[in-house]
């Protein structure tokens, strides 16, 4: 309990003749009717099934194999949930969680980004608790979440949300703006392009055939922190560098800096972008054709 009052995950109160602990704001977010709990996340990264990747690190080093994962299952984690239902509840749950807290962060910090669209895709979008927290925002705004059919099938939509099975890999359905939340680290630069440049010819056009639209990114820019707080600046980049890790033996993804993500988005053939830093160890990247 001193580790973890340390470590700012509970605090001690004493009076005058017995002492307690109570819970802080990161404590609460492990209690699983907090609407904001990540108790999702967490137990799908504490899981064994991506634990065990860090045991058999050794061994990947020496094999031909694009990633720990593939080197204890056989197969990508994506393959692998597909017919693991535990481990597809697991990842779909995580991605649920994450997405209402970021979506709540986002409606509120970045609302101008979404004002003035008249649709918007959200790619891999999981059990639609981003494009919720969107269409709750903006209800004007029409949301389609795109997922594979093992995640979308049987998942009910509203007047301004609705679920489509798909494959970004494959094509897009067209929209004002495409959201890719938390996507592209997951895969390396060849992959990132593909999807890239399927956002970019779905994007609408206005009547002069001119593409208006944009794509909207969510995800880690390496190296970039704006606080203040000399350990704020270590814990981001620590969670970050976590991350990265995670990438590597999870999937066959990695985190990127702002030179790698403008790589990417010129060689889709994007003309511009913009990044704003205001979702902590995140940023929201708007890109432009």
């Amino acid at each position: 309990m001193r580790l973890l009052v340390h470590m700012g995950f509970f605090t001690l109160q004493k009076t005058a003749d017995q002492e307690g602990y109570l819970l802080t704001p990161a404590s609460r977010l492990l209690l699983k009717d907090n609407p904001l709990s990540t108790s999702s996340f967490v137990l799908l990264v504490l899981d064994q099934v991506l634990l065990e990747t860090y045991n058999c690190m050794s061994t990947w080093f020496q094999k031909d194999e694009p990633n720990p994962f593939v080197t204890v299952f056989g197969e990508q984690l994506w393959e692998y949930a597909s017919h693991e239902a535990r481990v597809n509840n697991l990842v779909n749950g995580a991605m649920a969680n994450d997405s209402s807290l970021i979506g709540k962060a986002v409606v509120v910090k970045c609302k101008e980004v979404f004002q003035g669209l008249n649709s918007l895709v959200d790619v891999a979008g999981g059990t639609g608790n981003m494009a919720k927290a969107i269409s709750d925002a903006f209800p004007d705004l029409k949301c389609t979440v795109l997922d594979l059919p093992h995640v979308v099938t049987d998942l009910e939509g509203n007047k301004n949300l609705n679920f489509l099975a798909g494959d970004m890999f494959k094509a897009v359905p067209p929209a004002d703006a495409i959201l890719l939340k938390w996507i592209l680290h997951d895969w390396p630069d060849e992959e990132c392009v593909k999807i890239l440049k399927n956002c970019k010819e779905t994007i609408r056009k206005n009547k002069n055939e001119e593409q208006t639209g944009k794509v909207i990114i969510i995800d880690m820019v390496m190296g970039n922190q704006t606080w203040n707080s000399t350990k704020d600046d270590d814990n981001i980049t620590e969670a970050q560098l976590l991350f990265d890790m995670e990438m590597m033996c999870g999937v066959i993804g990695k985190e990127r800096n702002e030179k790698e993500w403008a790589k990417l988005f010129f060689v889709a053939g994007f003309s511009n972008y913009k990044i704003n830093y205001v979702l902590g160890s995140r940023a929201l990247i708007e890109v432009y054709p």
